[in-house]
């Protein structure tokens, strides 16, 4: 069985940050990601409050840190991890029959887009249902669509989409959106785009591709149909922590109970980023979490106390 000193799970900033703090750290590193490295960090547009950057696109971010990481010695594979254990030799993780031994594991497999549980929404996934806009939004080119959401990446979905569609109906079950203020102002004052607050979507229409929105007025209790071409949720995040099941503590929606220093209340086993209970979910607290996560389990390592 491979050992390693450090198994990172998880390849999002939070994740880069860990293996770049442990390669400095003369640890052996390895950062498994089912996918691609970046996570949600990767389909964002433009990132505009990561300091010291200006405004930069979220592939370019990604591919710098990663470059960094690598220069230390971090190693990056691809797996999904299926379990994070504990042997008489230490801690294991799984990637399928495969077994690959850590003297400390850090959990940073960040969140996934929740789903908005209406009808039509599973069916049309993929034909019209969508949950990345920076991804799918040049297919709806001269097009209407809708953004279904309210805070920060819903408006920031929504600005982004205008690039593309000939109009973009935001709407949001509440009076007000929880985003911030500058994100407010934007998309109040673009032309492209039409707000449905105080309004849910009830039923995603359409046999072969998304045709309308079955949406209901809060307020007057009116149902009617809004044509569009695509929609995109974003109604919310959830860990992805499932796999973990008992091994570490975990709130009632699943994300990762952690102390200051990133340590879960499993032994050697710490948590990072936006899988952990946590304010605010941005690029800069992720990396901040990944350092000290990364140094946490050096002096683990190195001291053997938790």
């Amino acid at each position: 069985m491979d050992s390693y000193d450090v198994i990172i799970v998880g390849a999002g900033p939070a994740g880069i940050t860990a293996a770049l703090y442990a390669g400095r750290a003369r640890l052996r590193t390895l950062v498994l990601e089912s996918v691609t490295p970046g996570g949600w960090a990767i389909v964002t547009d433009e990132i505009e409050n990561y300091p010291g950057t200006g405004t930069t696109r979220g592939t370019e971010l990604i591919d710098t840190m990663v470059g960094q990481a690598k220069t230390f010695g971090a190693e990056f594979r691809s797996g999904e991890v299926s379990a994070v254990s504990r042997t008489e030799a230490g801690l294991e993780v799984s990637i399928g029959n495969e077994r690959l031994g850590a003297r400390a594991v850090v959990i940073a497999t960040g969140t996934a887009f929740r789903k908005l549980g209406v009808p039509g929404e599973e069916e049309l996934a993929g034909r019209g249902v969508s949950y990345c806009a920076t991804c799918d939004g040049p297919f709806y080119r001269d097009l209407d669509v809708a953004v279904v959401g309210g805070g920060d990446s819903a408006l920031q979905e929504a600005l982004f989409l205008t690039s593309f569609a000939k109009k973009v109906y935001l709407i949001h079950r509440r009076d007000e959106f929880r985003a911030v203020p500058i994100l407010r102002e934007r998309v109040v004052a673009h032309e492209k785009i039409e707000c449905l607050c105080s309004t849910v979507v009830e039923k995603v229409l359409g046999e072969k591709a998304v045709t309308a929105l079955a949406i209901r007025d809060l307020k007057t209790d009116e149902p009617r149909d809004l044509p569009v071409s695509g929609v995109f949720m974003f109604v919310g995040l959830e860990p992805r922590t499932a796999f973990l099941d008992e091994v570490v503590g975990r709130d009632e929606r699943g994300f990762i109970v952690t102390d200051d220093a990133m340590r879960t209340s499993a032994e050697g086993v710490l948590a990072a980023g936006d899988c952990r209970v946590k304010l605010l979910r941005q690029v800069s607290t992720a990396v901040g979490d990944g350092a000290t996560a990364a140094f946490a389990a050096q002096r683990y390592i190195e001291d053997g106390e938790w």
